[in-house]
């Protein structure tokens, strides 16, 4: 694989919740050797950390000031991505129902998004093979030069549905779409790096695709990157 060392390559998958973005990203990361981060749970280490640390996430002022604080590390291994804060492996506490519901609040700190877009870059650069980052601002804001931009998007309804199937069963799919369509909402409309869709990236629509399908559409892509580099 001497091409692969010679050219890393960075692609950049963003997308709302429920599009199948992680799945993808590290499916596409294993195929092709390359480093994979998922942005977002960042975002819910440093929420955790705040909800944990008793910090008011209603107050812009006061998750601001502690934005520093917490030392935020991500294993970018695709098989078993890692992350901790302060030494502590978060990985599952960040994916409560409470860090969920308040993520989007302290991801719309301008402190916040520097902080982690900050953190973003250096992991980026520092992988030798190349990347796959997800999140929702990757290809506009954190990585604007990567070599592929892709764009995930899938109805309402699919993406209610998988979420709910990810969260198990007896979860209430109006009640996951409804938070979805608001979280997307936050999301789209914050003043800090809002999720967009990059004007050079490609939009996968993987409403009605499997997740094969979709993983091997995004590897055609960066193969064909790579190709014409």
């Amino acid at each position: 694989m001497e091409n692969g060392a010679a050219q890393p390559v960075i692609v950049a998958i963003d997308g709302p919740a429920g599009t199948g973005k992680s799945s993808t990203s590290k499916a596409v990361a294993t195929q092709l050797g390359l480093s994979y981060l998922d942005t977002g749970a960042q975002y819910r280490a440093i929420t955790w950390w705040m909800v944990t640390n008793g910090i008011d996430v209603e107050d812009p002022h006061a998750v601001a000031a502690a934005a520093g604080k917490p030392e935020i590390v991500s294993g970018t291994d695709p098989a078993g991505p890692t992350i901790t804060v302060d030494g502590v492996d978060v990985a599952g506490p960040i994916r409560t129902q409470e860090v969920t519901s308040k993520v989007s609040l302290v991801s719309a700190v301008p402190e916040v998004r520097a902080r982690i877009t900050e953190l973003q870059r250096s992991v980026a650069a520092g992988v030798e093979r190349g990347i796959v980052v997800e999140g929702r601002d990757i290809g506009t804001t954190v990585l604007p030069d990567a070599d592929l931009k892709v764009f995930l998007t899938a109805s309402p309804e699919a993406r209610a549905a998988r979420r709910s199937g990810e969260l198990g069963r007896g979860t209430d799919v109006r009640a996951t779409q409804e938070a979805l369509v608001a979280r997307d909402r936050i999301d789209s409309s914050r003043k800090a790096s809002p999720l967009a869709k990059a004007d050079d990236a490609v939009e996968v629509d993987t409403t009605e695709l499997t997740l094969d399908q979709v993983v091997e559409c995004v590897v055609t892509l960066v193969e064909e990157k790579r190709a014409g580099k």
